[in-house]
């Protein structure tokens, strides 16, 4: 059994013995839209080009596996943003960033910095609703309210300090969204010379759909030359409670591996081209004097299928969905480093703080990950549980990974072997040699579920779900 205590415990530095450094750094969080964790050349990707994420990498700490812990809805970017912003795991996230639900005390961390004197700007896709944005953020520019747009007529607001943000005074931004999001951030930089450390958050829209690269990034990836993933699927095999939903309605059924590519390599040029705009904005933080002393965060809010499993979206808790690149740059901290322990982009915010040398806030639910910036063979997680909806709960280990679905009463169970078989494609949870290890997963699932106060019972025939409850 997981204690509460020890699940929700830090892995870093304790809040009593936090030491505050001469000089607080920057940070600088750029922030990706529907990545999936190896669309990064460095990490292993021989098919993508990303030369400024690959620098990245090698001035830095790789995290290949961190997570998010999956999504409270269809648009599952609103509860990762919620988690990374808050610290706080899926339902208490939730819980406490919606509308309507029971109060529920969160703090979120450029608010939290903030109030700890830094500068904080604020850029780009904000999908958590402008109260929040205007208790996080002391300026910023070019601010996305929405959860998708077309890339090159993207509805946008300047920052007002009054946090209201009225219809009337937004705008059809000109210009390719993730240009336009690195124009603002580099502005941004070139003009600071403020004496306090600053907190710039740059949130793009890109990768997300409609996936419209620039030409010559499109002509990059013809899609004839696209190669298939290994579990390239017509169709699911099964309903996993959320086949028909928009993401999945952007190609038809059975998918051909035709469509696929094409829609593979449309992926591939947008993250080219968002990877040139991180390039322009690291550069500027180069030529600004402080990259020496900012922590820098690259991180993408979810995964996305792209035809694995006959999927299109992210909707699941399939590795290719909850699975995000995490790139972390600190100062004087080990470079050209690969960590592959767990973690989860809840952990963010512990780290953030941890760097700075500040407490971590009562609230946080997530651990430091630190530790595996200073020694990449530090062991951070030993379990990850993933949810998506009432549909569909997971539990993995290093090797194993277990998937519990109920849709209309039908219940499937998954259980792969991800050492040998890390494409998840074949099921072995009706073997018999398998009884135990699905019945030693399940408590281990059962224990997450009850420390993250997830609203299902597995022990009932429909999970206990009520459509209030979620």
């Amino acid at each position: 059994m997981i204690s509460r205590r020890n699940f929700l415990a830090g892995a870093g530095l304790s809040r009593a013995s936090v030491q505050r450094p001469e000089k607080r750094p920057n940070i600088l969080i750029l922030f990706s839209d529907d990545q999936r964790h190896d669309t990064i050349h460095a990490l292993g990707n021989r098919e993508i080009q990303t030369p400024r994420l690959d620098s990245l990498c090698r001035q830095g700490t790789a995290f290949t596996h961190a997570f998010i812990m999956g999504g409270t809805q269809g648009a599952v970017c609103v509860p990762s943003r919620a988690m990374l912003l808050s610290g706080q795991t899926l339902f208490h996230a939730h819980q406490a960033m919606t509308p309507g639900q029971p109060p529920r005390p969160f703090v979120m961390f450029p608010e939290y910095f903030r109030q700890q004197g830094y500068e904080t700007c604020g850029i780009g896709k904000w999908h958590n609703g402008e109260r929040l944005y205007a208790r996080c953020f002391s300026g910023g520019e070019n601010i996305f309210f929405g959860g998708m747009s077309d890339h090159d007529k993207v509805p946008v607001a300047d920052f007002d300090p009054s946090g209201q943000y009225p219809k009337a005074k937004r705008r059809v931004a000109e210009g390719f969204s993730t240009e336009l999001f690195s124009d603002s951030a580099i502005k941004f930089l070139k003009g600071y010379h403020g004496e306090k450390p600053f907190l710039l958050y740059v949130a793009y829209t890109a990768p997300h759909d409609p996936r419209t690269p620039p030409e010559e990034y499109a002509g990059l990836y013809p899609p004839e030359k696209m190669a298939l993933p290994k579990n390239f699927l017509p169709e699911h095999p099964f309903d996993n409670g959320d086949l028909k939903l928009r993401d999945e309605q952007l190609a038809s059924w059975p998918r051909t591996p035709e469509v696929i590519r094409q829609h593979i390599a449309a992926y591939y040029g947008m993250i080219t081209h968002l990877d040139a705009q991180v390039g322009r904005v690291l550069e500027a933080l180069e030529e600004s004097g402080h990259a020496d002393d900012t922590v820098v965060v690259f991180a993408g809010d979810n995964g996305l299928a792209v035809g694995q499993h006959g999927l299109l979206g992210k909707q699941n808790i399939y590795e290719h969905s909850v699975r995000v690149p995490l790139i972390i740059r600190a100062p004087a901290l080990p470079q050209g480093k690969v960590c592959h322990s767990f973690c989860y982009l809840l952990d963010v915010f512990p780290t953030l703080c941890e760097l700075a040398g500040l407490p971590v806030p009562d609230t946080v639910e997530g651990r430091s990950v630190a530790a595996g910036l200073k020694n990449p063979h530090a062991r951070l997680r030993d379990t990850m549980f993933f949810a998506y909806r009432h549909f569909q709960r997971g539990l993995r280990t290093d090797r194993w990974k277990l998937a519990r679905y109920n849709v209309a009463g039908q219940q499937t169970t998954q259980l792969f072997d991800l050492r040998n078989d890390p494409w998840e494609t074949r099921n072995l949870a009706g073997e018999p040699g398998q009884v135990g290890r699905v019945r030693e997963l399940t408590a281990l699932l059962k224990d997450w579920m009850k420390n993250t106060d997830d609203p299902l019972d597995l022990g009932k025939p429909d999970w206990g779900y009520r459509p209030t409850g979620q």
